[in-house]
């Protein structure tokens, strides 16, 4: 592919995906998700905006740092900003251009929106057959509900998570995050890469057809071969494990620790670090099968005995018994554990308004081509001007787009 349009700080950086172009005609947070972590990984991302408003995440705020939007910088690095009005037929074709150069397309819009605007995968693979194209959707590009939005919350009703999320005598909850969002992102990206992959083979892209509800029944996994052996529907445990105890949250004497005891050797080992060495004995707890019959005998007993120390003391006593366990923390000081830490967890930018952006980094660790931040999240229609100019637009031609308001 021609690198001559790129910026001299992709062409420096030798990442895994090193000379791979991504059209992000995507917003909010699955897509934009997805080519954030082809970015970090070393693809040249040109983030198409709206040419009034950008990524709608760009007003979902407060909170803001500087004049940005914190939802925004979360999942935007590493890209380039291009924006234009798809509405006016000479950016759509200065786009469909872009398309003609990509080897990936990544798009969240309602099914047949892309279509409409001549940027559908059929209008772009026939002038481009090697492009990858992804597109997220709430429910996919077949079926009944094809055609309705696509909403993080309506995924995860609709998939029966939230029917296992939360507390047994308390109300479905929604993840702390927006999974169904963020899965989606990452099923796109696997595709994205299978379909690379299969390329270099035939010389042919392909459609990737990836969707919030699909990707939420997939985690179902465990939860779902249960019901299919037993036909018993699921419930809510809270921090609870369905078919393994004990392996849940425990309140002590000064905040709450996970507790995992994940088989019967470490059950051994847990019982008398906590001071309950008869119960290894007692014929209603000496298997996993025994503890999940008697779960509502055996946690009180737990719990009694945890209210005795706190959480730290209680995490070292369990260390040293080999149980897995660990103080739950608040954001902040998850962000700050020296493990989050040593792993490079946190990274940082320099952004030109909004100053040092630290955002979360990518957990992919690679020996010989690690991801990089190499960029702040751009301004809305930072790189307008050079990517129009790379596609052979004049100064005046761009300066023509600006003043009939179709490009920022």
């Amino acid at each position: 592919m021609d690198t001559s349009a790129r910026p001299a700080s992709w062409l420096a950086h030798d990442g895994a995906l090193s000379g791979l172009r991504v059209l992000d005609l995507s917003r909010i947070m699955s897509g934009p998700f997805a080519t954030m972590t082809l970015a970090d990984l070393g693809a040249d991302v040109i983030k198409i905006e709206d040419h009034r408003a950008g990524d709608d995440t760009r007003a979902w705020a407060p909170p803001y740092q500087g004049d940005q939007a914190a939802y925004f910088l979360s999942v935007n690095r590493n890209k380039r900003s291009l924006a234009v009005d798809l509405k006016d037929p000479e950016c759509r074709e200065l786009v469909a251009e872009l398309a003609r150069t990509a080897d990936v397309i990544v798009e969240n819009f309602r099914p047949g929106t892309a279509a409409r605007l001549g940027l559908g995968y059929e209008d772009v693979s026939a002038g481009n057959p090697g492009i990858v194209y992804a597109s997220i959707s709430g429910y996919g590009q077949t079926g009944p509900y094809r055609e309705e939005p696509g909403y993080d919350a309506i995924a995860q009703a609709l998939s029966g998570m939230m029917s296992v999320t939360g507390e047994p005598d308390g109300p479905p909850v929604r993840f702390g995050v927006a999974g169904a969002d963020l899965t989606a992102g990452m099923w796109a990206t696997i595709g994205i890469l299978a379909a690379l992959h299969e390329r270099k083979r035939t010389g042919h892209g392909q459609w990737v057809d990836v969707s919030l509800l699909d990707g939420q029944i997939a985690w179902l996994t465990y939860i779902s071969s249960g019901y299919f052996a037993t036909g018993r529907v699921p419930g809510r445990y809270g921090s609870a494990h369905p078919t393994i105890v004990p392996y849940q949250a425990f309140p002590t004497a000064d905040g709450h620790i996970m507790i995992a005891v994940g088989n019967d050797g470490l059950w051994r080992r847990f019982a008398p670090a906590v001071g309950l060495g008869d119960l290894v004995e007692d014929a209603r707890y000496a298997t996993n099968p025994d503890r999940v019959r008697h779960r509502d005998e055996l946690l009180p007993l737990i719990e009694e005995a945890l209210a005795a120390r706190g959480a730290a003391e209680w995490t070292e006593v369990l260390a040293k018994a080999g149980v897995p366990a660990g103080r739950i923390n608040t954001v902040d000081q998850a962000l700050a554990h020296p493990q989050v830490v040593a792993r490079g967890m946190v990274a940082e930018s320099e952004h030109t308004t909004a100053g040092t952006v630290r955002t979360v980094a990518s957990p992919v660790k690679l020996s010989a081509s690690p991801p990089q931040v190499r960029t702040a999240p751009p301004r809305h229609g930072e790189h307008t001007d050079d990517i129009l100019a790379a596609l052979g637009v004049d100064a005046a031609g761009i300066a023509d787009l600006r003043t009939r308001g179709a490009a920022r």
